[in-house]
């Protein structure tokens, strides 16, 4: 049990969050008993593990196999030179910073490439999955897996200064496969090695992936049902409705909008 001291301590803490009223007291305390794991630990996986570990989500699971590179810097918020030039693994580094930023929660890193074979234990009892990943493939076994164990995930991808998100419910709302059924086709789309990648467009899409996973660990009826599309450069900001696809080999349903996804 906590004691007085440290039971005040964490009130002044998240006092800017609790007097927030949809959070409140009671959410703060649901954030501090929620768990998510986020796959990815880059430019959106950075952004999105900061903010949950300020805002005092209780667990937070690191998932990512690579290392910290010099070029990661200009976008990947946790890193700094030595984790580079020491190149440490992302998972690692993350949690050694988040660790110093807040002391009273869950840090697990896993340095791991989601794939078929692990994502069940990836994820395994967490409330909600975040997607910080890079590639589709990942996405599409991150998407199968939850959707099969009826668990929340937050889909987005950024390029170049434009970006989308998704919140992908168990709740009858479409899958990541019913607005993409398949993998694109590989060079059939642009990368961030080529178009690049402001890191205003991994703040903002991290931010709001964040955001989304606090609405649904504090039990809000406020979150998002919308694909949310982003260029940022030019101040766009568009939600669009996506509906189950009939085709759907997940989940199945009817399909009444359609948009292209932006790759991560």
């Amino acid at each position: 049990m906590a004691s007085s001291v440290d039971y005040h301590q964490n009130l002044d803490r998240y006092q800017r969050q609790t007097v927030f009223a949809p959070i409140g007291p009671e959410g703060q305390a649901r954030l501090s008993r929620g768990r998510v794991a986020i796959i990815g630990i880059g430019a959106l996986g950075t952004m999105i593990a900061n903010s949950l570990a300020r805002a005092g989500v209780g667990f937070i699971r690191l998932i990512d196999s690579d290392r910290v590179e010099t070029s990661n810097l200009q976008r990947q918020m946790l890193f700094e030179e030595t984790d580079a030039t020491r190149h440490r693994y992302k998972a690692e580094a993350a949690s050694r910073h988040l660790r110093g930023i807040n002391s009273s929660i869950v840090i697990e890193p896993i340095i791991a490439r989601a794939d078929e074979a692990n994502i069940g234990e990836l994820i395994d009892g967490v409330d909600v999955v975040l997607d910080g990943a890079d590639n589709f493939d990942i996405r599409y076994i991150a998407n199968d897996a939850c959707r099969q164990r009826g668990l929340p995930w937050i889909y987005g991808g950024v390029l170049g200064d434009s970006g989308v998100t998704l919140n992908v419910l168990p709740d009858g709302g479409p899958c990541f496969r019913c607005l993409l059924p398949e993998p694109p086709v590989p060079g059939s789309y642009s990368t961030p090695a080529l178009a690049g990648v402001l890191n205003q467009i991994t703040a903002v899409i991290g931010s709001i992936e964040a955001l989304e996973a606090v609405k649904l660990l504090v039990g809000s009826p406020d979150v998002r049902r919308t694909l949310l599309s982003i260029d940022l450069w030019s101040s766009s900001f568009r939600q669009i409705e996506v509906s189950r696809n009939p085709d759907c080999p997940i989940c199945g349903g009817q399909r009444t909008a359609s948009s292209q996804a932006v790759a991560g």
